[in-house]
């Protein structure tokens, strides 16, 4: 088999690893790491927490002695700088390794290629970019964060055939099925935040948490997104089950004591895009999900800042009363917005589109 494609076998293996930090890893990064030596695989590890180790001390302390002369394939350049752990490009010098092979670069300013500067300073051959567009899938926000400053924003809308949310007097539960709230459930989980309005509380006294996922039976393992209510006029009640976990939950409207009281996390009223800056800035989130009703959801597509929307339709008609899913004024074809479809899949009778906004005009 040529080299290139047992390069990817090993990379892909590495990509399947990082998966298993998915839920667990905020904010740090996906990582795995596969050590090969003679065509056979000596170690393998990946990063299941901050502040533990990363995925190629785990590799390497997998392969020991056997890491000395091997290949390391590691789906983002090891890093470069002393945090909770020491760097990890260090790292493979030391265990004698003859080349490492990276998927993604990181643009992490504390790493940005001094990881793999490092290693070829230390006579280790470094190649780039093998599978680097299915590694560049386990880290949308990280890697977007880190050389944008901006979050990777999902925005999630469930509706009938005919665009509708909810229903007039704003009832919404449930016009998809279970397999797409369970589809949901995955996409929350590995976000560090879920954004909502007011009114959508107030309409369904939500909670916007990880209940169940499938593949996982302790979901103390996983680390739970905040939850960001946008309350301009202060209107969250202190009875609103969001805030029985009140500790994860941001606000961002008017100063409350009461709130401040029950340890909940407030932002001053800003612009969308200064609050995403602020969450990247502040807080280390850098995958964001947005549940919201039409208003708000508008809103950050007007302003484009969605990077990828996800519709889920359920085959169901609700009437011209319902509420739409969206909600601006257009007098123009030139006006309106346009999307790329990324993928389809259908989630028992309901179909699930990831499209990505597209720049082109008809």
């Amino acid at each position: 088999m040529p080299d290139c494609m047992q390069d990817q076998i090993w990379m892909r293996r590495a990509i399947e690893l990082a998966q298993q930090g998915q839920y667990s890893t905020k904010p740090n990064p996906n990582v795995g790491c596969v050590i090969v030596k003679d065509g056979q695989m000596v170690g393998e590890g990946f990063h299941p927490k901050a502040g533990q180790p990363h995925a190629e001390v785990f590799a390497m302390r997998q392969a020991g002695e056997l890491a000395r002369g091997a290949t390391a394939y590691v789906t983002l350049e090891p890093c470069a700088h002393y945090g909770r752990t020491p760097p990890c490009a260090k790292g493979l010098v030391e265990a004698g390794v003859a080349k490492v092979i990276v998927a993604c670069p990181d643009p992490n300013p504390l790493v940005a290629g001094k990881g793999v500067q490092i290693l070829r300073d230390a006579g280790i051959e470094v190649e780039v970019g093998i599978c680097q567009d299915e590694a560049h899938q386990l880290n949308l926000g990280f890697l977007k964060a880190m050389a944008t400053g901006m979050p990777y924003v999902r925005l999630k809308i469930a509706s009938s055939l005919d665009g509708r949310t909810a229903m007039a007097s704003g009832e919404s539960k449930w016009i998809t099925g279970s397999a797409a709230r369970q589809d949901v459930q995955h996409w929350r989980a590995i976000s560090g935040v879920v954004i909502t309005g007011i009114d959508t509380v107030l309409a369904d006294d939500c909670q916007l948490n990880v209940r169940h996922l499938n593949g996982v039976d302790d979901l103390e393992n996983i680390v739970q997104p905040k939850r960001l209510i946008l309350d301009r006029q202060g209107r969250l009640p202190l009875s609103a089950k969001i805030l029985e976990d009140a500790a994860s939950v941001i606000v961002m409207g008017p100063f409350r004591q009461e709130l401040a009281d029950l340890g909940v996390i407030q932002f001053p009223v800003q612009p969308l895009k200064e609050l995403l800056q602020q969450l990247v800035q502040q807080h280390q989130i850098y995958d964001v999900m947005i549940e919201a009703g039409a208003t708000l959801s508008t809103a950050f597509l007007q302003e484009k800042l969605v990077d990828e929307l996800m519709s889920y339709v359920a085959p169901t008609l609700l009437g011209n009363t319902a509420r739409s899913m969206f909600n601006a004024n257009f007098s123009l074809m030139a006006e309106q917005l346009r999307f790329k479809l990324h993928d389809v899949t259908q989630l028992g009778d309901d179909v699930r589109f990831r499209l990505i906004p597209s720049q082109e005009t008809l």
